[in-house]
């Protein structure tokens, strides 16, 4: 799929018109300089933990060093979306101009972890997987798997439950365009406002118990 991020002419805009733009951000060279000091004052210390090891006798001075090298590597590795960073704006109304047909849409796999249902509750686990279900996607070409590491039957017997439930949500966000797509987080907002929302919360609460 071409996409032109900055098209040189209306012609080529209105052929294969932009997904996305990306902005670069104003404190761009601001980062780089700061980065380019704090290099520098790493140097200097590196230079210090040399000179302190030529002249040690004991092992501390070479922990140290070590674990300053770990520093310096976690740091720079942290810089690398700092030197360039921008800002991505989104145009999904022009997606049904690039993508004529469904069939044209990629495979979406899309896989949900979880291991200790008490340090990850299954409600919440439940309500990832069935916002997944919801996309506004096509359905052939959407796969959602859930992998139970711990192996739980309380998560079990919540998706059989989520199970029944989603014949009812999926529905109820197609027909409504429901843009907040997990359950919990669209009942907790102003937009469960539709005619069936009543119908669809109580089918929620009893699939919860």
């Amino acid at each position: 799929m071409g996409v032109l991020l900055v098209p040189s002419s209306t012609t080529t805009t209105m052929r294969n018109p932009n997904l996305h733009a990306i902005t670069p951000m104003r404190r761009t060279w601001f980062n780089r300089i700061f980065a380019l000091i704090y290099a520098s004052a790493i140097i200097t210390l590196f230079h210090h933990h040399v000179q302190n090891l030529l002249h040690s006798t004991t092992i501390t001075s070479l922990l140290i060093l070590v674990s300053d090298i770990v520093l310096t590597f976690m740091w720079a590795t942290y810089q690398a979306f700092r030197m360039s960073p921008i800002r991505r704006e989104v145009f999904i109304e022009n997606l049904e101009q690039v993508v004529k047909e469904e069939s044209d849409y990629p495979a979406l796999d899309v896989f949900i972890c979880t291991a200790d249902p008490y340090k990850e509750p299954p409600i919440g686990v439940v309500n990832t997987a069935l916002s997944v279900m919801a996309f506004d996607y096509p359905t052939d070409k959407l796969s959602v798997y859930v992998s139970d590491d711990g192996g739980s039957e309380l998560t079990f017997f919540a998706f059989v439950e989520a199970a029944k439930f989603a014949k009812h949500w999926l529905n109820y966000c197609k027909k409504n365009g429901t843009m907040e797509r997990c359950p919990e987080a669209h009942f907790r907002s102003d937009a469960a406002c539709f005619k069936e929302s009543g119908k669809i919360k109580v089918k929620r609460t009893i699939s919860k118990f």
